[in-house]
């Protein structure tokens, strides 16, 4: 199909990745999707069309990166990467206090590094194309809940060199594009209370004298966000627009309230935003 368009999706091997990777194989793209393990690249081609092909790679590794990078280019050819899904990510939470530094460094190595690298590999393709570059933010990016600070903080920084690299690409006919989740229902909550019942088993003990009660409360609110989450489709849907509207939004904001509120609590003053999210969370 000469007419068909190319995207890579790094992070498709569940959750919101798989679900983007799907959807586009559907729409008749032909998908690259990037996977770390071969057993989740055969439960892709499995559910998939043969348009969508799994790209074995590790986002924090360069020489995978560039591997990988290297095949895309010999398979897309000269028509080029029409669109770029910058999704990979992983939770990591806790009292900032006691978080392990190796554990803050994973976080931004996937989060940030990993995107910057992917990002910095697959532009000469994307230019071939004018294509897109969609990076997947989240309203943790906006506002920073507490106990979530090495997540927020990631996200904090990939609005911020998304916004940077948005006005570099401005007149290459590249744009650059953040998706700004709120709760979805995805595996990822699951595995942020995994990695973070590891570390708070061989935490200090002053950490339960401490925060107790604090972690007690934040870990129940967040087991209960997977559950009150938004359907997964919801930011399928809105890849899917950012990639194909003819005037895309440089921010898709998706989000179970109001669009006016989350902005509202950003810029509201800290006192009173610090309030309201304690009260919510049941933490004051």
């Amino acid at each position: 199909m000469p007419d068909q368009k190319s995207v890579l999706i790094t992070g498709a091997s569940s959750g919101i990745g798989r679900a983007c990777a799907l959807q586009l194989d559907r729409l008749g793209w032909r998908v690259f999707a990037g996977v770390r393990r071969e057993a989740d690249a055969a439960d892709l081609r499995a559910a998939a069309s043969p348009n969508l092909q799994p790209v074995i790679f590790d986002v924090t590794q360069a020489e995978q990166v560039s591997a990988a990078a290297e095949r895309v280019t010999s398979l897309a050819g000269e028509g080029g990467l029409h669109g770029l899904v910058n999704n990979a990510g992983i939770s990591i939470g806790g009292p900032l206090e006691f978080v392990p530094l190796e554990l803050w460094r994973r976080q931004f190595e996937v989060n940030v590094l990993g995107q910057v690298c992917v990002t910095q590999s697959f532009l000469p393709l994307l230019r071939r194309a004018k294509g897109r570059i969609i990076n997947m933010s989240s309203t943790s990016g906006l506002n920073a809940m507490p106990a979530m600070g090495p997540y927020a903080a990631s996200k904090f920084a990939l609005e911020a060199l998304s916004d940077s690299l948005r006005l570099e690409l401005r007149y290459q006919g590249i744009k650059v594009i953040l998706i700004e989740p709120g709760t979805i229902f995805t595996p990822i909550w699951e595995r942020s209370l995994a990695v973070a019942d590891e570390w708070l088993a061989v935490a200090p003990p002053a950490i339960d004298e401490l925060y107790g009660d604090f972690v007690s409360i934040v870990r129940g609110w967040a087991s209960s966000a997977e559950q009150r989450g938004m359907p997964v489709e919801r930011v399928s849907d809105a890849v899917a627009r950012a990639l194909m509207d003819p005037n895309p939004k440089a921010r898709y904001l998706i989000s179970g309230t109001p669009r006016i509120f989350v902005y509202l609590l950003r810029l509201a003053p800290a006192g009173l935003r610090d309030r309201f999210i304690a009260q919510r969370m049941g933490i004051e």
